[in-house]
This record gives structure tokens, sequence and C-alpha cells, in this order.
């Protein structure tokens, strides 16, 4: 079944949002990442914080709740649930740096079966700089990886990474339209098949190694 890109990350999203739990502080990266806050299980309540120093941000505006100067990372107008609050940057690089996010969800380039990744340079095009990737890998205590499988027919999980990475040795889990990873110290492991999918299909579109060792099938 041939998906658009919006199926497909409508997709992603709703089984990145299926790992959250009660009080999670959560970090959603720019782009895909950030629709999985639409897709919250019922009775699932976390606490979204934005790099660019907001915590508990809320659903995102309409014409009804506009308001210009409350916006995340990535620059969307965002509300503020009950309770949150706006911080500098120092603080907010202290949360992400300190081990106090829970879960951070990103997109990327490449990963490998290493759990290395690499999301923010392409060589030779233009790069407006890494952001606040790299303190969100290495202070985050679970790093899920949310990406469409491939990229024009080219795998992105792959054996070696040949971007420059963001991290090394830090990816937990990836989240495609097509299944879900585990990228543990004995290897990675397909985990899940989407039902948008098959084995035979996943093995043709991944370059990395994987072990199948099936949990259950992706919602």
């Amino acid at each position: 079944m041939e998906l658009s890109k919006d199926e497909t990350q409508k997709i992603i999203a709703r089984r990145v949002a299926q790992e959250f739990h009660n009080n999670d502080v959560v970090t959603l990266g720019i782009g895909l990442p950030t629709k999985a806050i639409q897709y919250l299980p019922e009775n699932v309540e976390i606490i979204v914080q934005s790099e660019n120093g907001v915590l508990g941000v809320g659903a995102y505006q309409d014409e009804t709740t506009r308001d210009e100067h409350i916006i995340n990372a990535g620059g969307m107008g965002v509300t503020i649930n009950p309770g949150g609050c706006f911080v500098d940057s120092l603080m907010s690089f202290n949360m992400m740096r300190g081990g106090h996010i829970d879960i951070t969800v990103l997109g990327a380039l490449q990963v490998d079966e290493q759990g290395n990744m690499a999301n923010w340079c392409i060589p030779g095009k233009f790069t407006p700089g890494m952001g606040g990737a790299m303190d969100l890998v290495v202070g985050t205590k679970k790093l899920i990886i949310a990406m469409e499988h491939t990229a024009k027919g080219v795998a992105k999980i792959v054996k070696q990474c040949t971007l420059p990475l963001t991290v090394a040795h830090k990816v937990n889990m990836i989240i495609t339209e097509k299944g879900v990873f585990e990228i543990t110290e004995q290897g990675m492991f397909l985990r899940e098949i989407s039902p948008y999918s098959s084995l035979d299909d996943i093995k043709n579109t991944t370059e990395a190694d994987f072990v199948v060792e099936l949990c259950k099938n992706a919602a």
C-alpha cells in the first residue's frame, strides 16, 4: 500500500505517542516528532519541554488561541498548559544536559545498527547549525528516532552512518511507518511490523542487520 506523506507521518506520530506515560517529561524535535502530541493515549498526560525555554507546552494554536509570542523551538505557535512556565536558555539546557528529560523524540537523516544517529548536516548543503540536538541526545533517558523509513527510495536505517554524527551509541528506538526497532547492547531487534508493511518489505528497505523478535503488531 502506497501512503501519502501526510498519512505516513500520522502513522509514525501515532505510534510514537504510545511510548509516553503519565508525567513523562518529553522533548519533541522539530517537524514530525511534534505531531505525536496530537495522539496521546487516553488518560495520559505528559510535560512537554521545548528547548527555547518552555516547560508545559500544550496544544498548537488555532485562530481562537493565537498568540505570536508563544512558540516552540520550531517557531510553531503553541499554548501553555496550566502550571507551565518559561525559563531562560541556561535553565532550559540544564534540563536537557542534566538528565531531566525522560524521552526525546527526534527525526534523523540516518540511524545505524550501533545506535549512532545523524540528523543535522548533509555535506555540501547549507546547514544553519546543529541547534540543541547534541545536548538533547546526550542528556535524555530515552532517545526515540521518528522518521520515514526511506528517503527517495534510499535506506535511512543503515549498517554505519556516512553522514556527520549527532551522537554515538545513544539511540534506543526507531519508529517508522513500516515498523519499530529497538537498539540494545545485544544488537538491533525488529519489535513490530506495521499493518502497512511486511517483513520482506522491511528487509528490502533496511541496510542494517537486525534480529526479528516481534513483541506485537503496530497499531
